[in-house]
């Protein structure tokens, strides 16, 4: 992009979700978001990026409005230099943080049983994602993949993130979990020399082996806890609340909807050794965030699921509150 570039004080209207400008990729089979585009093996976060589509850079301009008057020399514009759209404006204090930048500390995982998925961009690019599989555990019997998703954004307000996303095989439900003493979504520093890349790189993975070791027990905790049928009902109600004194006729009945729902959910088959038990629960609460798809689809519905799963999703956050209470009165 050459100099002379710059940006409207009032652009047109952002596209939101995937567009024409966002791609994304996949190994072996269609992973548990749904999207992507086919490859036959994993791998290295600089081939991700080009297969991917994010092999583009963030450039900053001024923002200019009316005939050339500059709107501000505190605020720059970040566009795409491949196709000029605007990511965001951000302060004259904002640090760029490429592509190539933000996953190039992953390749350090590679010899660590870790490869890569899928990788895409949200939102015209504004964030841009990388997934990677660890190793597979069992926990209550069951395998779970392990999945590290790897974010970066480019409109000011979207940092660098990695988050760990468990993923029961059986039924493909991402197990995200609140742990106390273990975190499941952290953010990273990149800085450019190599030693600060590699310390990240190992940070990553104790981070991800002790949630998932805390997961485990959690999975546990939740498995020896039996709900008798009235509190099973009680979940669910406070889960799909409904306010009598407000609740207009379809607002009651969407909500009873929801709940039966919920409950067949909770009667799968894969939860049949865990009947009335937290983790049951638990499990038929993921089932729903991950799968049920929302009664009036908007544009970017999809993508805003999967930049739930990198951000932490309010329903989960609220089905396990729900169920620590159980926990905590046994």
């Amino acid at each position: 992009m050459g100099a002379g570039r710059e940006a409207a004080a009032h652009p047109h209207k952002m596209a939101s979700g995937i567009t024409g400008n966002d791609s994304m990729f996949y190994v072996r089979q269609t992973p548990w978001h749904g999207m992507g585009v086919r490859v036959e093996e994993a791998l290295t976060s600089e081939e991700a990026l080009r297969i991917s589509g994010l092999d583009w850079r963030v450039e900053q301009v001024p923002v200019f409005y009316g005939e050339g008057h500059a709107l501000t020399d505190e605020y720059r514009a970040n566009l795409r230099d491949d196709t000029g759209d605007l990511l965001g404006i951000v302060s004259d204090q904002y640090q760029i943080c490429q592509n190539a930048e933000a996953f190039a500390f992953t390749d350090q995982l590679l010899g660590e049983g870790v490869r890569y998925e899928t990788a895409g961009s949200l939102f015209g690019g504004r964030k841009t994602w990388l997934l990677a599989r660890m190793e597979q555990v069992t926990i209550l019997g069951d395998q779970v993949d392990p999945y590290l998703l790897f974010s970066n954004g480019h409109d000011g307000y979207n940092a660098v993130k990695v988050a760990i996303t468990p993923t029961r095989v059986v039924c493909n439900n991402t197990l995200t979990a609140a742990l106390r003493g273990a975190r499941r979504i952290w953010t990273t520093k990149h800085r450019g020399d190599m030693i600060s890349k590699l310390e990240q790189a190992r940070m990553t993975l104790v981070n991800a082996n002790q949630y998932m070791e805390i997961l485990r027990l959690k999975a546990e905790e939740f498995a020896s806890l039996i709900l008798t049928s009235a509190q099973v009902g009680e979940y669910i109600e406070s889960l799909f609340p409904i306010d009598e004194t407000r609740a207009t006729a379809r607002v009651r009945n969407n909500a009873i909807e929801l709940r039966e729902d919920f409950r067949a959910r909770l009667a799968a088959p894969d939860l049949a050794n865990f009947k009335n038990s937290a983790y049951a629960l638990f499990n038929a609460a993921a089932d729903f965030a991950d799968h049920r798809e929302p009664a009036r689809k908007s544009a970017n519905w999809q993508e805003n699921r999967l930049a739930r799963v990198i951000d932490g999703d309010p329903f989960m956050e609220r089905a396990q509150l729900l169920l620590n209470r159980y926990v905590e009165s046994k």
